[in-house]
This record gives C-alpha cells, sequence and structure tokens, in this order.
C-alpha cells in the first residue's frame, strides 16, 4: 500500500450537507426537549406552586415549587457519571437514546400528575420524583451529543457545537408561546384546571421523533478510533481535574442568564407589577434571540478564536448588567423589559455561541462525553438551578428587586476569570 493511500484511508470524508443537518437535529432535539420542559416549569411556577405545594403564604409556596426544581438538579452530577461514561465506553448514540427515553418518562410523569386536592402529599412527592428523573436523564444529554457533533465535523466544531445551545432558544420560543397564548386565552381556573399540563402533553410529541432520528445516526470515526477508557469517570478525576473546574468557570455566567431569563416572567408579576403575558413575551423575544445568533456566532469563533468573543462579551456583560436592572427598576414597562431581555440573550449569545466547542477542546476523545457532561452539570446543578431561587430569596430578604443584578454580576466575575486561565491553559497544553 503506498503511502498516498494510507494518508487517503485515515483521512475522513466530509459529511454531505444531509446527514450533517440529521446529526444536528439528532444532536440537539434532546437538548430542546429538556429545555422545554424545565422552561415550561419555570414559567408556570406559580401555577404549580398553588396546585402542587399549597401554603397560606405565597412566596413560600413559591420557594418550595422553585426549591423542588432547584434540588432535583443534584442528581444531575450522577446521570452525567452514569450517562457519560456509558457514551465514553459504549458510544454517544447509546446514551443519547437512553438519554430521551428518561427524559419522556419524566415528562409524562408531571403530565399526569394529580395536584395536592386530588392526592394531598403524593402529589409534590411525584412531581420530585419526576424532575428527579429528568436530571439524571439531562445529566448525560449535553455531553453524549455534544461530543457526537464536534467528532463528526471536528473542522467546524463552533458552528456545529453551537445548535445545543441554539435549541436552547427554540426551546424558549416553544415554552413562551405557550405562555403567551395560555395566559392570554384561558381564564385563571382553566389555566390550574388543566391548560398548564397542555406544554408537557407537547414536550411529549417530541420524544418519539428524537427516537427515531437518534437510531439512525454513526458514531464518528474519531470515537471509533480512539482507545476507549474502560473506567472514564476514574480517569477524568485522576488526569483532568483542571479541565473540568475550568470547564465548570466558564459555564457559569451562560448558565446563570439562561434560569434567569426563565425566572423573568414570575419577576415581571411580582417585582415589577407587569401581567404574566408581558413577561412571556420578553422571553419569547429572548428566544428568537438566541435560535438565530447563537450559530452565527459559533462560526464566528472558528474564524477568531472562542475566548477572544467570549472575553469581550462577558467584560460587556458585568459593565453593564446593574445598570439594565436599574432602570428596568425604575421605568417597569413592557419596552423597558423586553430592552432588558434582548440585552441580556444578545450578551449571552455572544458568550455561549463557542461555549460547547471551547469545552470540548479541554477533553481528550476518550473522556470527552464524561468530561462535558459532569463539568457541565456540576455547573448547571451550582450556578443554573438554583437561580430562580437564590434570586427570590434575596429579593424577599432584602427587599430589593435590583438583586438579580448582584447575582448576575458575581457569576460574570467568576467566568471573566475563568476565561483568562482557559486561554492560559489552552497556550501551554
Amino acid at each position: 500500500m503506498t503511502a498516498a493511500s494510507t494518508m487517503a484511508g485515515t483521512v475522513p470524508q466530509p459529511m454531505s450537507n444531509r446527514k450533517l443537518y440529521k446529526l444536528v437535529i439528532a444532536s440537539s432535539i434532546g437538548n430542546a426537549l429538556e429545555w422545554f420542559d424545565l422552561i415550561v416549569y419555570g414559567f408556570f411556577a406559580m401555577t404549580i406552586s398553588k396546585l402542587f405545594f399549597p401554603n397560606t403564604d405565597e412566596t413560600v409556596s413559591l420557594l418550595l415549587a422553585l426549591g423542588t426544581f432547584a434540588v432535583s438538579y443534584m442528581i444531575r452530577p450522577l446521570g452525567a457519571m452514569v450517562l457519560g461514561s456509558y457514551a465514553d465506553r459504549v458510544g454517544r448514540k447509546a446514551a443519547m437514546l437512553a438519554s430521551i427515553w428518561l427524559m419522556m418518562i419524566g415528562t409524562f410523569l408531571i403530565a399526569v400528575m394529580p395536584t395536592y386536592a386530588a392526592i394531598g402529599i403524593f402529589a409534590p412527592m411525584g412531581i420530585f420524583l419526576a424532575r428527579l428523573i429528568q436530571g439524571f436523564s439531562a445529566g448525560g444529554e449535553f455531553g453524549s451529543a455534544t461530543a457526537l457533533l464536534v467528532e463528526h465535523a471536528p473542522e467546524r466544531k463552533g458552528l456545529i457545537s453551537s445548535f445545543m445551545f441554539a435549541s436552547q432558544g427554540v426551546s424558549g420560543l416553544l415554552g413562551s408561546g405557550f405562555g403567551l397564548l395560555l395566559t392570554t386565552t384561558l381564564s385563571t381556573d382553566q389555566l390550574e384546571s388543566w391548560g398548564w399540563r397542555i406544554p408537557f402533553l407537547f414536550g411529549l410529541l417530541i420524544g418519539p421523533i428524537g427516537l427515531y432520528i437518534r437510531r439512525h445516526i454513526e458514531e464518528a470515526g474519531e470515537f471509533k478510533a480512539s482507545d476507549r477508557s474502560h473506567a472514564p469517570v476514574s480517569a477524568l478525576f485522576k488526569s483532568h481535574k483542571l479541565p473540568m473546574l475550568l470547564a465548570v468557570g466558564a459555564l457559569v455566567l451562560s448558565t446563570s442568564v439562561s434560569y434567569l431569563i426563565i425566572y423573568m416572567p414570575t419577576y415581571a408579576v411580582k417585582q415589577l407589577g407587569l401581567t404574566a403575558s408581558i413577561g412571556y413575551a420578553g422571553t419569547l423575544l429572548s428566544g428568537l434571540v438566541l435560535t438565530v445568533l447563537t450559530p452565527l456566532i459559533g462560526h464566528l469563533s472558528d474564524i477568531y478564536g472562542r475566548t477572544r468573543i467570549m472575553l469581550g462579551a462577558s467584560l460587556i456583560f458585568v459593565a453593564t448588567i446593574w445598570p439594565a436592572f436599574s432602570w428596568l427598576a425604575a421605568e417597569p414597562t413592557l419596552f423597558a423589559l423586553l430592552a432588558v431581555l434582548f440585552w441580556m440573550s444578545l450578551l449571552k449569545a455572544l458568550y455561549f455561541g463557542g461555549l460547547p466547542a471551547l469545552m470540548s477542546e479541554l477533553f481528550p476523545t476518550q473522556v470527552r462525553a464524561t468530561g462535558m457532561a459532569l463539568s457541565y452539570n456540576i455547573g448547571t446543578t451550582a450556578f443554573g438551578s438554583f437561580t430562580p431561587f437564590i434570586v427570590a430569596w434575596l429579593i424577599s430578604a432584602s427587599g430589593d428587586n435590583l438583586a438579580p443584578s448582584y447575582y448576575l454580576l458575581l457569576t460574570g466575575l467568576l467566568s471573566l476569570i475563568t476565561l483568562l486561565a482557559i486561554r492560559r491553559h489552552l497556550k501551554h497544553s
């Protein structure tokens, strides 16, 4: 065999556009389902709190609902280790199929769960169980799907992996659309009786589509040719602790903004005195910005570098987030809410368009799915899922409507410092 033919045999052939589109849909649809379910839960937190966590104090009831939302994320790192290591040992496809099955089970339980008035304490316990199943499933989704994408298109990893986060924008559009439609067309009694269940039933329709598409995808050549670790979790903690910490730190700003956007309809009603429909209109705009802009930023990160764009976005974010919320608190109007959400979403897209690719570059193929899954879910659990709860508690304890900006300022500074450390790490690795 000649040298030329040997090289030709080792160089992967580029994927056709048709296969690439199919791969993007297969990888991002599970992430979209995950985010759709949690966005809907966050949007209807006030309704769910009344039906499943009744209390004479509305704030306590809301904190119980948001606390269940947050605590259920504690299982996500376990899901990341189990499903992430399964993806590194057996294959990305197998882990992605298991993940979407579990997500569908959790969604089904929430959609059909009787309320507290019907079954008493078993109602909040059932919601908590459903959220635990969803959390375990989501634990392995990001790492497996992102690894599959970047390994199929290493020369365009910024663009192709950005669709994982662009799918969050699609989920935001769908979730906000349901929230806006239901709150403007149904009475409060109708919404609390059956209307809140409609988005979760819709989410169940996404699952079978994802299963069908995922069954017909292939593993990337990079993964097939790699020496697979029999214990990726052990290998990760033994040799890749620093990259995992860096990945968590880089995620902090992105995930805190994501979950604050989910909380904004509640913030608009309780703190700004606006209607729920206005809050949903604002998050609908946010979803549109993230859907359209994120892939463009992912593409630009392939050209100009990921940390360069992300550092600029985080600097602007830190400098402007407090003035933005100060203006919103002083002028609680639809225009001000839309403007602040647009600005937050614009900076978020600039920041996280290249983030999945950056995280993938911190880990070798043998532990990539496990490393990304675990770091993603540690960051999401610690700095994302508790964001609505922390913000609601801070506002209640201090009476200061600017509390969200203080929390975002802290997360922005943490990610800014981490990005500088990542640049140094990648330069010397």
